[in-house]
């Protein structure tokens, strides 16, 4: 069976992004040794992406070419929409859809986010690992790692990491 894998950066307070979606804090966190926390690790193991319409818009308003054009993407619309370059919308039950998906061969999948397709995929017991990176920043308001409804969950430490840039990545399983 496929693992997902939910790795996001948040806020010490909780918010994977502003209000408006933006995530434009995480490139203000200076990182003058280029650091990438993982995340070409997490690209080499993965072959599959999910994420939220929203989350998708984000990426699409970001500079260059599309960042994940080497991998499946899957994007969570709650209409019908036809397939955009790289990417396949889904208009389907997210459980349903990813339970399926797991059963299928391939590399492990990236559950880019945002909050509420987290929420929806926690609440369903089918998050495998998460990799959170808690970012030196209060935001005050946003966007959070979960939304209202999330289940109480308990997860186990499977390791911790302090950066210099103020950085604190956790991987935890479900418990």
């Amino acid at each position: 069976m496929r693992k997902l894998i939910l790795y996001i950066a948040t806020s010490l307070d909780g918010y994977i992004a502003r209000p408006d979606g933006r995530v434009d804090w995480l490139e203000a966190i200076p990182n003058p040794d280029l650091l990438d926390y993982g995340y070409d690790d997490l690209l080499a193991g993965i072959d599959t992406t999910l994420m939220g319409n929203s989350t998708y818009q984000v990426v699409l308003g970001m500079e260059g070419e599309f960042p994940y054009a080497d991998k499946i993407n899957y994007v969570f619309s709650r209409s019908a929409r036809p397939d955009a370059p790289y990417v396949q919308f889904v208009a389907e039950d997210p459980v349903a859809f990813v339970r399926s998906l797991k059963q299928t061969d391939g590399q492990g999948i990236w559950l880019i986010g945002g909050g509420q397709i987290n929420t929806i995929l926690l609440n369903a017991g089918l998050i495998d690992e998460l990799i959170v990176s808690v970012a030196p920043i209060v935001l005050g308001a946003g966007i959070p790692l979960f939304g209202d409804g999330a289940t109480e969950t308990p997860l186990t430490l499977v390791s911790s990491q302090a950066f210099d840039t103020g950085f604190i990545q956790m991987i935890y399983q479900p418990a």
